[in-house]
C-alpha cells in the first residue's frame, strides 16, 4: 500500500476505496506502523511546534507558548493515545454491529477506525498555525467516510448506518474528551 495514494483515495473516492480497504489485512501489526504511526504523527508534531515554537496569539498581540518540556510531553502522549483511540474506537464498531444488523468482523472494524481518522489527522496540519486552527474542522469528513464504509466492511443495512455511525462517534467523543484530559494532566505534570 502506498500512503500518499491511499491517503487520497480515501477522501477523494471512498467507496470504490472501501472495497478495496474490505480485501486487504486488518491486522494491527499492520495497519499501525504503516498507516496510523504516519499519520497520527501530523498532529503531535505540528500541535507542539504551533504551541511551543511559534505560539498562541492572545488579544493585545501578546503570545502564549507552552514549555518545550511541556508541549514534548504532551506530543508524546498525544501520540501514543491516538493509537489507543484507534484500537478501542475499532473494538466499539466490532461491538456494535449486531446492534445495528450488522456482522462482527474485528479486522474490518479496525480497518474502519483507522481510514476514518485519515482527514482528522491530516487536519492536525492546521495546528502549525494559530489563525488556521479552527480550519481542523475539516477533520470531521473522517465522520463521512465512517458512514459510507460501514455498509460495505460490517454489513450494516444502508438505512441503518446513520444510526450505527452516530452511536460510534458519540463514543469516540467520550473517548477524545478522556484524552485531552489525560493530554492535559501530562502537559501540567511537565
Amino acid at each position: 500500500m502506498d500512503i500518499v495514494e491511499r491517503v487520497k483515495a480515501i477522501l477523494l473516492t471512498p467507496k470504490s476505496e472501501w472495497l478495496a480497504i474490505e480485501g486487504e489485512s486488518g491486522d494491527p501489526a499492520y495497519l499501525f506502523p504503516n498507516y496510523v504511526a504516519i499519520l497520527a504523527a501530523i498532529p503531535a508534531v505540528c500541535g507542539f511546534i504551533g504551541t511551543s515554537i511559534i505560539g498562541i496569539g492572545l488579544p493585545g498581540g501578546a503570545t502564549f507558548r507552552v514549555g518545550i518540556v511541556s508541549g514534548i510531553a504532551s506530543a508524546i502522549v498525544s501520540y501514543l493515545l491516538a493509537f489507543v483511540m484507534v484500537y478501542v474506537v475499532g473494538l466499539i464498531i466490532d461491538a456494535l454491529a449486531p446492534t445495528f444488523n450488522g456482522q462482527k468482523n474485528q479486522p474490518n472494524a479496525l480497518k474502519l477506525a483507522v481510514y476514518s481518522m485519515t482527514p482528522a489527522w491530516l487536519a492536525g496540519i492546521f495546528s502549525l498555525v494559530p489563525g488556521l486552527r479552527t480550519l481542523g474542522i475539516l477533520g470531521l469528513y473522517g465522520l463521512y467516510l465512517l458512514w459510507v464504509g460501514l455498509p460495505l466492511l460490517m454489513k450494516a443495512p444502508e438505512e441503518k448506518s446513520i444510526g450505527y455511525a452516530a452511536a460510534v462517534v458519540l463514543c469516540a467523543i467520550v473517548i477524545s474528551i478522556l484524552i485531552g484530559v489525560i493530554v492535559g494532566i501530562f502537559t501540567h505534570i511537565f
